[in-house]
Formats: structure tokens, sequence, C-alpha cells
């Protein structure tokens, strides 16, 4: 299939460490959601294509950076910080704390009720214990970083895990009693075939989770693998490997609601939803960013700086941009297009992309909505999007 998927947006759960900030004014979000963005930047092993803010060489400094990072929770919190609704513990490798180590910081973060509070795991750091320590202390949502389930792939990306490894974390994480759970995949490895990439959609398919989120490898500057052309990926390779994700998944019972994530009914993920909306959260630890009423910012990327900052009692925001209305709704559509749901018919003129018009969007109630073959050009169908005049 000669159609490029690097229009294919990535939205994984480390958004809120990465600057990812999602928008949508179509359908509207509830204003009295909030979320709350925690970075754990610590890994065991760094993965050639990670760019986020994570170090495989400082565990000792594990425990200062908790210590500071619940500072800097309780300045907020003494500033007025709303209920969360959603939490979302990114890295780096958040599974590397124990139960009691992730519970203090919970307890710190003022929740609402029905919260969803979600932890991303690596499968080696799963362990029957493990879940039920984090399910003691409110985690409700587990999100395991499987990215593969072929051992050469696994190589290829550079996990450190084996398929046997990821399968029996995966059944634990199920067993465990959250009220939902994810595995997040990734496609387009050096080295992957087509039907490599089946077996492992099929595989994690038949593990039965509740929701997947599922990647093209992205080359992100300053990382290994960018440094390495002959491991790029393909674009033509990524979008066949994205309609077998997707026709594997949608068998499944999975259905799409966002370009990358297929879920069951109900268990759509309640806090990426939130940057998808362009709704307010706010961001702690080092790299992590915020958004509140069209102000993103972002806090100093390296450890040692966030810690400095915080134990002299200053602020470890490094930066901050003010986003003018018209910015802010170009790209409430661009993100609301990679919605299920779309956006308003007249965000999308049908004149606009002119005789692909059917074969790239679905018309109907008013809505315009990508269809498969959209999806994978979703950035050149968003290029067409206008700003509907005010009524």
């Amino acid at each position: 299939m000669p159609v490029s998927t690097t229009s294919v947006w990535r939205s994984s759960a480390d958004a809120g460490a990465v600057g990812v900030v999602g928008a949508s004014s179509e359908p509207a979000g509830h204003v009295d959601e909030f979320g709350v963005y925690l970075h754990i930047p610590f890994c065991a092993h760094r993965c050639d294509y990670c760019a986020f803010a994570t170090w495989d060489d400082r565990p000792h400094l594990l425990e200062p950076y908790l210590a500071a990072l619940g500072r800097e929770i309780d300045v907020a919190v003494a500033a007025g910080l709303p209920p969360a609704t959603t939490v979302f513990l990114g890295g780096g490798t958040p599974s590397l704390l124990t139960g009691a180590q992730l519970g203090a910081l919970l307890a710190r973060v003022p929740l609402a009720a029905d919260a969803e509070v979600t932890v991303e795991a690596n499968p080696e750091t799963i362990t029957a214990q493990r879940c039920a320590g984090y399910l003691s202390v409110g985690v409700t949502r587990m999100s395991l970083g499987v990215q593969a389930l072929v051992p050469a792939t696994l190589v290829s990306l550079g996990r450190r895990h084996d398929p046997a490894v990821a399968v029996d974390a995966a059944r634990i994480v199920a067993a465990a009693g959250f009220a939902s759970w994810n595995l997040d995949l990734i496609y387009g490895a050096a080295g992957e075939s087509l039907d490599d990439w089946r077996r492992t959609v099929e595989a994690a398919a038949a593990l039965a989770p509740p929701h997947v989120s599922a990647y093209a490898l992205t080359v992100e500057r300053g990382t290994p693998l960018a440094a390495a052309p002959e491991r790029h990926p393909d674009d033509d390779d990524q979008a066949d490997k994205y309609v077998v994700v997707d026709d594997v998944l949608t068998d499944a019972g999975l259905g799409w609601y966002e370009i990358s994530n297929w879920a069951r009914p109900g268990h759509e993920c309640r806090h990426n939803g939130l940057y998808w909306r362009q709704g307010d959260y706010a961001g702690f630890g080092c790299g992590a960013h915020g958004h509140r009423r069209g102000r993103r910012s972002w806090n100093v990327r390296s450890i040692e700086r966030y810690l400095a900052a915080v134990e002299a009692g200053r602020s470890p925001e490094a930066g901050a941009e003010e986003l003018d209305d018209e910015t802010r709704a170009i790209e409430a559509l661009q993100l609301a297009l990679r919605l299920r749901a779309g956006v308003a018919a007249s965000a999308l003129p049908a004149d606009a992309l002119g005789p692909a018009d059917g074969a790239l969007v679905e018309r109907s109630d008013g809505r315009a909505r990508l269809t498969r073959q959209g999806r994978l050009l979703a950035n050149e169908v968003a290029m067409h999007l206008t700003v509907p005049p005010a009524r």
C-alpha cells in the first residue's frame, strides 16, 4: 500500500512529559475535568528510539527526586490545585516505584472521587505483589509497554524483555483487578516483517486487553536511532502495518477511537482524552508539561537542575507560552480530527479535498470523520481545516 504514514500522529501516554497538548472543542469536554501528570525519569535501560526526559544511570537520585516531586506538588496544592479527575504516571519507568513510594505521591494529589489513575509499566517490573500494592493506593489503570511479541523485533527496538515475560506480565495485570489496562505496541522497527507484526498484534489480541495503543516508530532528533539511517522506518511498510493492526483489533472487538488507540466501550483512556480535548492539566517533575487556559508551560529537563530548583525553593518551570485564540482554535480542530467523532463538516469544506474527499473523509450528521485511508494521511487532511465562522 503506497501510502505515507508520516502523518499518523503519535499520542503516547508520555504526552504530559513531552508537551503534547490535546485539543478538541468537538465534542466538548466537561468543564470540571482536570489532569495531573507525574514524570518518573528513571529507567533500567534506555531504548534507542526514546527521546523522553529519562536516564538509566542515576538510580541514586530516585529518593531525592521523589522528595522534590512531592514538594512541587505541595506548592501547587497550596496555590489551589483543582481536584484531579485523571492522573498519569509516565516516564521513564514508573513501575520501578514500590506501592509505598507511589502511594506517598498520590496522597499529595487532590483526587476527584472517580479519578482515573494510570501507571506506565515495563513488563519485567510486573509482579502480582506490585500490582496489589498499586491497587491498594488507588491505581485504577495500568499501561504495559510490550512494544512487540516477536524476539527479533524486541532486540531491534532495544527492549530487554522477551515475549514470554511480556505475556506473563499482561496476564498478571489482567488478573489483578484494575478497572482497565492497556498494551502499548510499536511498529516499523528495522527488520520487522509484515508477518512479524501480524504475529505481535494477534498475540496481543489473544490476551484480551480492553485497550491497545499502537504507534508507528518515529525517529527523534538526538537519539541513537536518528544516528542510524539504515534503521529508520519505511512509510509504506508502516502504512501496511497500520492496516493490519486496525483489522486485527477490530475483529477482536476493540474499536478505534483515536488514530493510534483502540478500546472496548468504556475503556478509552480518559487522561489522553483530556489532552485531545485541549483540557487543563498540571505537569510535575523534570521535563513535565502543563496547560492551563491556553498557557503552556514546561519544567527544566535534567534531574539535577530540577532538584536544585525545588530544593532552593524556586519554581522548576523553564518556560511558557500563551496561545492566542486563533492558534487554540486551529489546534482544537487538528486534534479533534484524530478522534472518531471528527470535526464539524463546516471545518473541512468538501471542495478543500477535491476528488479525494470521499476516500479520506466520511460525512454524516454534520460531521467530517476520517476514513481509514484518511487516518493514514491525517496530517495532509488537517492542512485543509479552517475555523468555522462564529455564529
